[in-house]
């Protein structure tokens, strides 16, 4: 027979042991997902944005067959939505890391 807290007390030792091993793989996944690239291309290609991980602004492409002084406006918009794209894959690339780490549990203010 085993004394009263003592299941309790291993279990949950164990559970902080492993959220500690989660916790540094986390904290090491982070910084590795800081130097991958994600780039999305926009407009046929003519405009690309390269965003890191930890979402920065790596550059941008712009074909210049697109810069035309009276379309200003849709170069703009074709930048923001490359960038905006761009941003979209480095959010799917980090839940996708996290997840393999964490096994799916979705843990607050990882991502």
């Amino acid at each position: 027979m085993t004394k009263p807290g003592r299941g309790f007390t291993g279990g949950f030792a164990e559970f902080q042991r492993q959220a500690m091993r989660i916790q540094r793989r986390l904290e090491t996944l982070q910084e590795e997902l800081k130097t991958r690239n994600q780039e999305a291309a926009v407009g046929g290609g003519k405009v690309k944005a390269v965003v890191s991980g930890g979402k920065e602004v790596v550059s941008i492409h712009i074909d210049p067959e697109v810069v035309k002084p009276e379309d200003v406006a849709m170069l703009q918009d074709l930048v923001v939505s490359a960038v905006n794209a761009a941003l979209r894959k480095v959010d799917e690339m980090i839940d996708e890391e996290t997840n393999k780490v964490t096994g799916g549990l979705k843990i607050p203010g990882l991502t």
